[in-house]
C-alpha cells in the first residue's frame, strides 16, 4: 500500500495522447475536410480573396498618401522598421508615403477617395460574411454599420500597430503575434456581428474568429521573414511600382487566411451543432474514412512505381 501511495505522489499528469489523436483524426477526417473545401469553393474563395485584397489596397494607398502628408516620413519608417525592409524595398515604401504633398485640394480629394475606398472594402467584407453564412444581402442598406466598422478597423489597426512596435523584441515578433490573437479574435467577432446587422450571434462566429486570429498571427510571423525578400525582389525587377505588387501579394495572402477561416469556421459551427443533436459519427466510421484514404494513397503510389522506368 505504501508503494502504491508513493506511486500516486510521484506520478505526474501528462497529455492524453490517445485522446488528442482521436480529436485530430475526427476534425481532420476526409468527410469534414471535403466539406470545408466545398464551402471554400462555394464562396469562390480565391476570387473573394483577390477582391478583398484589391479593395484593401485601394483603401491603403490613399491612407498611405495622407499619412505621408500628415506625419511625414514617420509612417514610412514605422512600416520599414516593422518588416525589416532594406535597400530598394525601403526606398520604395518611402516614395509611396511621400507622394501626397501638402496641397489642400489634394488632401481633400484624398480624404474623399479614402472614404469611398473604405466603404468598398467594408461592403466586400460584408459580402464574404453574407455568402459564407448564406444570409440575405443587405448591400447599401447596411452602410451605417459599414461606417462604424471602418472606425473600428482604424482602431484595431492602431492597436495592432502599437503592439507590434512595443512588443517586437525578437526578429520574428512572436510575442507581438501572440498578443495580437485575442485582439484579432474580439475584432472579428465584432466584425461578424456588425456587418451581418446582428443576424449572426457570437457563438456562431467564435470558430471563425478564433481560427482566423491564430492563422493571422502565424501569417504575420511568416510575413516578417518573407516580406523583405518579396519587396526587394519586386522593386529590383519593376522599380517603385514593385512596392505596389508586393503590397497586393501580401494582402492577398492575408485575405486568403480570412476567407479560408470563414469556410472553416462555418463548417466547424455546423459540425458542433450536429454533435449536440447526437449526430456525431462513430469512431469506427472515422477510422474507415482514414483507412480508405490510406489504401487509396498506397494504391496510387504502387501504380506510379509500376509505371516509372
Amino acid at each position: 500500500m505504501a508503494r502504491h501511495g508513493r506511486h500516486r505522489r510521484t506520478g505526474r499528469p501528462g497529455i492524453d495522447r490517445e485522446r488528442l489523436i482521436r480529436q485530430l483524426t475526427f476534425w481532420l477526417r476526409p468527410a469534414f475536410v471535403l466539406r470545408v473545401v466545398n464551402r471554400f469553393q462555394k464562396i469562390v474563395g480565391f476570387d473573394r480573396s483577390m477582391a478583398l485584397a484589391s479593395s484593401a489596397l485601394t483603401a491603403l494607398v490613399p491612407l498611405a498618401v495622407l499619412s505621408g502628408a500628415v506625419f511625414g516620413g514617420e509612417a514610412a519608417e514605422r512600416v520599414i522598421s516593422r518588416y525589416g525592409l532594406t535597400g530598394e524595398g525601403a526606398e520604395a515604401v518611402r516614395s509611396v508615403f511621400s507622394a501626397g504633398g501638402t496641397s489642400t485640394s489634394a488632401g481633400l480629394f484624398g480624404v474623399a477617395f479614402l472614404g469611398v475606398s473604405a466603404l468598398s472594402f467594408s461592403r466586400a467584407t460584408q459580402r464574404l460574411i453574407e455568402q459564407t453564412w448564406e444570409l440575405k444581402p443587405l448591400s447599401v442598406r447596411n452602410t451605417r454599420n459599414g461606417l462604424w466598422w471602418i472606425l473600428g478597423l482604424a482602431c484595431y489597426t492602431g492597436v495592432i500597430g502599437w503592439l507590434s512596435l512595443t512588443l517586437d523584441v525578437g526578429r520574428l515578433g512572436l510575442l507581438a503575434a501572440a498578443c495580437e490573437v485575442p485582439v484579432t479574435t474580439a475584432f472579428l467577432l465584432w466584425t461578424g456581428r456588425i456587418l451581418s446587422a446582428k443576424r449572426l450571434d457570437r457563438p456562431t462566429l467564435i470558430p471563425f474568429a478564433v481560427t482566423a486570429a491564430v492563422l493571422a498571427a502565424a501569417y504575420s510571423v511568416a510575413a516578417t521573414v518573407y516580406l523583405p525578400r518579396l519587396f526587394n525582389s519586386y522593386v529590383s525587377r519593376y522599380g517603385p511600382v514593385g512596392a505596389v505588387f508586393g503590397m497586393i501579394t501580401t494582402l492577398f495572402g492575408a485575405m486568403l487566411v480570412v476567407v479560408g477561416s470563414a469556410a472553416i469556421g462555418r463548417e466547424v459551427r455546423d459540425e458542433l451543432t450536429r454533435i449536440r443533436r447526437g449526430q456525431r459519427p462513430s469512431q469506427d466510421e472515422v477510422r474507415r474514412q482514414w483507412d480508405n484514404i490510406v489504401e487509396q494513397t498506397r494504391s496510387r503510389w504502387r501504380r506510379v512505381r509500376r509505371q516509372s522506368p
